[in-house]
């Protein structure tokens, strides 16, 4: 809706002028209205209107008057005049002014109509183009600033892409700070443009990650330390009750050449976070004694177990665990450290299946990380990667299958407790109930109900261990309604009756 401002010294015109067009169909509301030019002046100053309608003969102040100084306010505003006289010379001066139209009393609807239609027309032309010019601003000046914290131009193609966006790094040093919302609404957006705007020395934009990049360009440390902790904390006071926010802070450096730096370790502590929830606000300064206990404990050489994940070697990948978790160094780690190891491995994990990007690449590291944060002891750690890895390999070996069959599987993760066949599972997926036979095997290995049996049997041991269900109870919610058949393929997959399985644990 563009907004319309009425000036006229005749209350009855006024009243009549809001009465005679369907403003909403024409995409105008009425902001405001006065009855001579001084006030409509003063109140120009605080509402922004687009259309200013004004009659021309009026006390203190003429309507061309008004245009005049309300042009100097708001130059974008168009004017149209209203007038009782036909005179020539009110006429060009209005056109020197720039008027849209010059319309006598009595208006005559039909031109008026026309006349504001025009005039929408051209307000929606003017705010597509710049519109559109502030996004290729933005995208410009976003590309630039990301290609200069990734190490990925020149300082003279820098200095050249800034003096033409009308950028300038005029302070020694710069600090970078990233921005995780989730969710990251259009209003947080919004909200943190407006208020990142407002201070002088930060810059910022949204990049590939949708982090909220914020770069602070500052004289000196404390005056900076000052700056950047009163902005992140307007920041934070943006975040809503439904959303989360995580903020890691790179270190200062000089704006020069080490710009790169300070967005890499941002980028670093993020890892932090996502590891460690209850935080909301880390510096890189703070894990500095943390990184440097965990490259003395980590394995210089990764690609030892990146080959045995690779080639789906769970048993090997088992073995080296062990002997890694029993070294000598090991010994006398404060049990912070060990959990810190632990976590970087499944970092690793999470490195090597970097391109599978579902959920259950989600839902593995998180299952990863809240067995290691459960762990009460090294073997326990060792045990919880152990785990995590073997998890890693079947999805790794997984991703080799055919989509389809991927398909299924997950639908058999989530729903093996309900009546499942290939008849159904062929319906849902759209693929003959036999050929989904035939494609299964070939990708699995087993036969679609040797998989679901073995599924299914797994599901009810971990509840025997687990639960104090009863035997039937556990059978129907993995599945089984006829409890000889349960009893059947729990001993022919455990090679004991479930009844003494569980007299076992």
């Amino acid at each position: 809706m563009y907004k319309v401002f009425i000036v006229d010294d005749e209350p009855f015109i006024l009243s009549g002028l809001q009465d005679i067009l369907d403003w909403n169909l024409l995409g105008l509301t009425i902001a405001g209205q006065a009855e001579n030019g001084r006030e409509a002046l003063e109140r120009l100053r605080e509402v922004p209107a687009d259309i200013l309608i004004t009659d021309i003969s009026m006390p203190e102040m003429t309507g061309l008057e008004l245009i005049r100084a309300a042009g100097e306010i708001r130059p974008e505003m168009k004017a149209v005049v209203l007038s009782g006289y036909d005179e020539f010379t009110y006429v060009k001066e209005g056109l020197s002014l720039g008027i849209e139209n010059y319309l006598l009393k009595p208006i005559n609807l039909e031109e008026f109509h026309s006349t504001l239609e025009t005039l929408v027309e051209k307000l929606n032309v003017s705010r597509m183009d710049t519109e559109r010019s502030q996004y290729t601003h933005s995208v410009l000046k976003d590309n630039v600033l990301l290609r200069w914290l990734r190490g990925q131009i020149d300082p003279e193609e820098l200095a050249e892409r800034l003096r033409l966006l009308g950028l300038s790094f005029n302070e020694p040093y710069v600090q970078v700070a990233l921005v995780q919302a989730d969710p990251a609404t259009d209003r947080f957006r919004e909200n943190a443009a407006e208020l990142v705007t407002a201070h002088p020395a930060f810059f910022m934009f949204w990049d590939s990650d949708n982090d909220l990049v914020l770069i602070h360009n500052f004289a000196g440390e404390k005056k900076g330390a000052e700056e950047l902790s009163s902005l992140l904390q307007a920041v934070q006071g943006l975040c809503a009750d439904s959303q989360r926010l995580r903020i890691s802070v790179g270190s200062i450096v000089d704006v020069q050449d080490s710009a790169p730096l300070s967005y890499e370790q941002a980028k670093q502590v993020q890892e932090f976070l996502e590891i460690h929830p209850e935080r909301s606000l880390v510096y890189y300064e703070q894990l500095k004694d943390r990184k440097e206990n965990l490259e003395a404990a980590l394995p210089e050489d990764w690609s030892e177990y990146s080959k045995l994940i690779m080639a789906k070697n769970a048993a090997g990948l088992a073995e080296q665990f062990d002997l890694y978790f029993s070294a000598p160094c090991m010994e006398g780690l404060t049990p912070e450290l060990l959990r810190e190891i632990a976590i970087e491995w499944v970092l690793y994990f999470r490195m090597l299946i970097k391109d599978i990007r579902n959920e259950l690449e989600r839902d593995l590291i998180a299952a990863g990380l809240t067995a290691i944060h459960k762990a009460q002891s090294l073997p326990g750690l060792a045990a919880a990667l152990r785990q995590t890895a073997g998890c890693i390999i079947e999805l790794l070996d997984r991703e080799l299958k055919s989509p389809v069959v991927n398909q299924v599987l997950n639908y058999i993760e989530k729903s093996y407790g309900e009546d499942l066949s290939l008849k159904k599972l062929g319906f849902m997926f759209n693929i003959h109930p036999v050929y989904l036979g035939q494609v299964f095997h070939k990708s699995t290995g087993e036969s679609f109900a040797e998989y679901l049996n073995r599924y299914r049997i797994e599901k009810a041991k971990e509840q025997l261990r687990l639960t104090n269900h009863k035997v039937h109870e556990i059978a129907r919610s993995v599945g089984y309604w006829e409890m000889g058949y349960f009893y059947k393929q729990f001993k022919k997959y455990v090679g004991i009756s479930p009844t003494e399985f569980k007299g076992l644990l």
